[in-house]
């Protein structure tokens, strides 16, 4: 038997923010506004390093990248929609994760296997096990049917996504811009 991860407690919810307190880390989760842009994409690619660099060719985190995240993140922030959710979490003043669902899509051709699909959930490494990952998955998704995409060799991820109800279902993609990763569909 693996140990759970512990428990956090809501502590105020509103549609907007919630804060929790877990174990001595104390988290607020709130909808970003426009302003956090930059701070959000500042951790993409700083998790995406801390998650992904043994898996992507020398150079990958160049400028272009790294601008890229924040144009997607400033297109994202100014120009939200109502099928999209997106949430981060803050500690000690500062976003220490984030998460995004909208929408399934199709994947070669076939309807979604899910109406609601995670496409984003990253937490800062130093964060890890804070809570912050399961109340951002559960604010985000909440606890009906998903599909989400997962990097093959992302054990700890994995791991997490099963302890929240989600299997593998056999499909796999690379991305063309990211050939080196195999991404696995796990439902729930």
């Amino acid at each position: 038997m693996t140990p759970s991860a512990p428990a956090a407690v809501l502590v105020h919810l509103s549609s907007r923010r919630a804060r929790w307190q877990d174990d001595g880390m104390t988290f607020t989760l709130r909808v970003p506004e426009p302003r956090d842009a930059a701070e959000i994409a500042a951790l993409h690619v700083a998790t995406w390093r801390e998650t992904y660099t043994h898996l992507l060719p020398a150079g990958f985190f160049d400028d272009e990248f790294v601008q890229g995240r924040r144009s997607m993140w400033t297109r994202i922030l100014d120009n939200p929609r109502d099928e999209w959710r997106v949430w981060i979490a803050e500690s000690e003043g500062r976003i220490i994760g984030f998460a995004t669902s909208g929408p399934g899509l199709e994947f070669e051709g076939a309807a979604p296997p899910r109406e609601r699909q995670l496409y984003m959930l990253y937490v800062a490494a130093a964060d890890h096990g804070g809570g912050a990952g399961q109340a951002l998955l559960d604010a985000v998704l909440e606890e009906g049917p998903a599909v989400l995409w997962v990097a093959k060799e992302n054990p700890r991820a994995i791991a997490f996504y099963r302890r929240n109800g989600f299997e593998f279902d056999g499909a796999e993609q690379t991305d063309p811009m990211v050939p080196t990763i195999i991404d696995v569909r796990m439902l729930r």
